[in-house]
């Protein structure tokens, strides 16, 4: 039988189900802080990117934008590594199957990706925060920075369906580049390192329809760099792109299951 069709055992308690999720959550962040690759990558590109260009800027203004911007590439980052390059990996080495066969709840699997991921967007935004004040004289309040935490927590969730759908499509070893040569496009496209208003025309054009530009404006909008009052539809737009790239992953998984041996 193939262990991908098992379901989870209806008989498992509430409470071990929830112990099993947070246990899961624990090694999946142990075995991303102990991945240097990832590591390093995730939390030192956008703090470097921040040191050579944000530091460099004589504007504090123009240095807390860089650091809104470059939260938001930390956790795009984050979870598209974090989700989509190690789940692929998993499912080459038989690891996603072994998970699938055992009594872990499926969504615990998930949860334990999602929220390492998120923690690491997280740290990646209290490193650039603390950097910019240490650096640049770059000041927020409290509550802006917590308002800027939770538009990144709830920014995720697109990331990690878009992250699904690349680890359920992508060879493991050519993830990493196809990554890299998606996501840099968007965060350039999007205005995470340069306001959109600045940008080509053609640019300009295209950055409406991409994911990232609207989590961008949201961010962006904490600090009135960008206009608020289009809020609802940003969020509107993140829901539905989230909608459309897990009912792909889903889509995908089955028609793999369903050919698997």
């Amino acid at each position: 039988m193939n262990t991908l069709t098992l379901t989870d055992t209806p008989s498992l308690p509430a409470a071990w189900r929830l112990r099993a999720a947070l246990r899961e959550i624990q090694y999946e962040f142990i075995r991303l802080a102990r991945n240097r690759v990832y590591a390093l990558s995730v939390l030192g590109l956008p703090v470097l990117f921040y040191a050579v260009f944000g530091l460099g800027q004589n504007n504090p203004q123009a240095a807390l934008y860089l650091i809104v911007g470059y939260s938001c590439m930390g956790l795009g980052s984050a979870c598209l590594f974090g989700i989509g390059l190690s789940i692929a990996f998993e499912r080459a080495q038989g690891w996603l199957e072994l998970k699938w066969a055992s009594p872990m709840p499926r969504l615990a699997y998930l949860a334990a990706k999602l929220t390492a991921s998120a923690v690491f967007a997280l740290l990646v935004l209290g490193l650039l925060i603390a950097l910019g004040h240490w650096a640049a004289g770059v000041t927020m309040t409290l509550g802006q920075a917590l308002h800027l935490a939770l538009i990144l927590l709830i920014g995720s969730v697109p990331f990690t369906a878009l992250g699904l759908v690349i680890a359920l499509v992508v060879p493991p070893n050519a993830g990493a580049g196809l990554i890299n040569l998606v996501y840099l496009p968007l965060c350039l496209f999007s205005g995470f390192w340069i306001p959109v208003a600045q940008l080509p025309h053609w640019m300009q054009t295209i950055a409406p329809v991409l994911p990232t530009y609207h989590l961008a404006e949201l961010a962006l909008a904490v600090f009135h760099f960008a206009p608020r009052q289009g809020a609802l539809t940003h969020w509107l737009v993140l829901a539905g792109f989230s909608a459309l790239m897990f009912a792909a992953a889903w889509i995908t998984f089955l028609l793999s299951d369903t050919r698997s041996p």
